[in-house]
This record gives structure tokens, sequence and C-alpha cells, in this order.
């Protein structure tokens, strides 16, 4: 114990370095796997748009943890061979569909102990303020902002009752970054989302309910490795030349590349674990640096 307990040799001599960062380096693949395999044993999860993307790495990453995890999606997807896996086909842009889900819930489970909504989209045109209509808008806040008040609303009291839980939610970067001629309508929704969760998380954090944010910069899930390829194809360039180029046009990233599903989502399985238990009410970037500090 006493080499454990040894000040970090560095110019921060004050300072404990934490055991696990020291060991590190010595701990084999199989020994990562064995160190979470259980974080999230017995635990009721409801991740929201797990069928791809983030979503489905974060659904991924709690099944690897040991939880029962229910995720939806508005197509049939059977991608895991786990008894803890439950897919619910459902359109959660719709009241009703936000419903399916809540019941689907409360009949498997009884409650949830994490709630990760991730699901969100634009399908607004570009051009602009003045192509949005009312209902363009409506479409976006439905998606970005209203599927996760309704899921909230709906499984919040079971979660009350029983006096604990975790809530994130999926934001972006857009909503302080918004590409006016592109995703007005989506980045406004998502920073009413931000906005939403942290006036959430002040109501029910002293009731046991944690509530935080995680906001994504440009990440390069399989939609955007078609986007990238499709750029590639029409400018006739590589696909690094192309990667580099989309990166440019959203304001640069200065680790000089885009993150990765699997990054964001071992920042939403810390949070929503017991190593997290003093953190309410916050949003966490992951962007690789692209919003500039003010």
């Amino acid at each position: 114990m006493d080499d454990i307990n040894k000040t970090y040799n560095s110019s921060y001599r004050n300072y404990y370095y934490p055991y696990y960062f020291r060991v590190r380096k010595h701990i084999t693949n199989l020994d990562k796997r064995l160190l979470v395999s259980k974080e999230f044993s017995g635990k009721r999860a409801l991740v929201t748009g797990g069928t791809a993307g983030i979503g489905k790495a974060i659904v991924s990453r709690l099944l690897e943890g040991g939880a029962k995890v229910m995720t939806t999606g508005r197509h049939v997807q059977n991608d895991y061979q786990n008894p803890n896996y439950v897919f619910v086909r459902s359109d959660l842009s719709t009241a009703d569909g936000c419903s399916i889900v809540v019941k689907e819930v409360m009949s498997r489970f009884s409650s949830v102990d994490i709630l990760v909504n991730v699901v969100g989209a634009s399908s607004a045109p570009s051009g602009g303020f003045s192509v949005l209509t009312d209902e363009e808008w409506q479409k976006e806040l439905n998606i970005n902002l209203m599927a996760a008040v309704r899921l909230d609303r709906g499984l919040l009291p079971s979660m009350l009752k029983q006096g604990s839980g975790v809530i994130v939610h999926v934001s972006s970067i857009q909503r302080k970054l918004p590409l006016y001629q592109a995703t007005l309508a989506y980045a406004a929704s998502k920073a009413a989302l931000t906005n939403y969760s942290k006036g959430l998380s002040n109501e029910v954090g002293p009731k046991g309910i944690r509530v935080n944010s995680v906001a994504p910069g440009f990440i390069e899930t399989s939609a955007a490795e078609a986007l990238i390829e499709r750029l590639s194809k029409q400018t006739g360039s590589d696909i690094e030349t192309a990667r580099q180029a989309l990166m440019k046009s959203l304001g640069g990233i200065p680790i000089g590349r885009p993150g990765r599903p699997e990054e964001v989502a071992e920042l939403v399985a810390f949070l929503v674990s017991d190593r997290a238990l003093s953190i309410n009410g916050s949003e966490y970037v992951i962007d690789g640096g692209t919003i500039p500090t003010t």
C-alpha cells in the first residue's frame, strides 16, 4: 500500500496520482472488460435512437456493463443476441409513439434507473429562416425536444417513487454554433433541450434523480462516413481530403479528427454510473475543441 500511496513524481507533487491511472498501462484488454463487466449489473436502461450512431454505441456500452437495455427505432432491429436487450419499434416524434415506449418500459422493467435521450434529427430544408414553415419548425421540435420531454414526463414518476435514477439528454454543439443556412430549427430545438435539461435537474435533483446533458460536435457515425464518401466522389478528392473539408466547413476541430460514437458512449457511461454521483445539472461538450473559448 505504501507504493500505491506514493506521490506522483511530477510538478504536481502535492496531489496523489490515482491508482488506476498508474497501473492502467499494465491492464490487458481482458482485464479492462472485467473492470466494467458488472458496472451496471441490475440496472434498467432506456436509450432512445439506439439502432445507429451514438445511440447504438451507448446501447453496446451499457450492455457490456451488465445493464438491461431497451432501445427504440422506427424500423425493426435485432443487432444483439443478448437476453438483456429489448427493442421497441416506435416513432418518438409523436406523442403516441412516446406513450408506446413508456408502456413497454413499465410493463417489462416497472421503471428505469438510466434514461438516455439520444434520438434527434433534422429534416428541414436548407435556405435560412425564410424557408422554414410552421410545420418544419414543429417537426424539429417534436423529435429534438418533445420526444425527451414526453419520455421524461412518462417515466419520472416511477423514478421519483424509487428515489433514484439518472437522465442524460444528448444535445449538440449547434445550440451554440447554429448553421443558419441549413439547421437553424434543429439548433434552436437543441438549445431548448439543454435549457430544459438544466431546469429539470434543479427540480428533481433534490429528490434523487440526476439530470445532465451531453453536447457532441462532429461525430463520425456511419451516416457521417457515407456523407464523407459522397463528398469525396462529388469533388474527386480522396476520403481524407473530403473529411478535412467537411471539418473545416463546420468550424474546424483542433484535435484534427472527428469524434467517435464510442467516445461519446464512454462519456455517457461515466455520467450514468456511480462514479458521477455528485454531477447534476451539467453540460458536457465533446467536440475536440470546436467551440471557441469565450
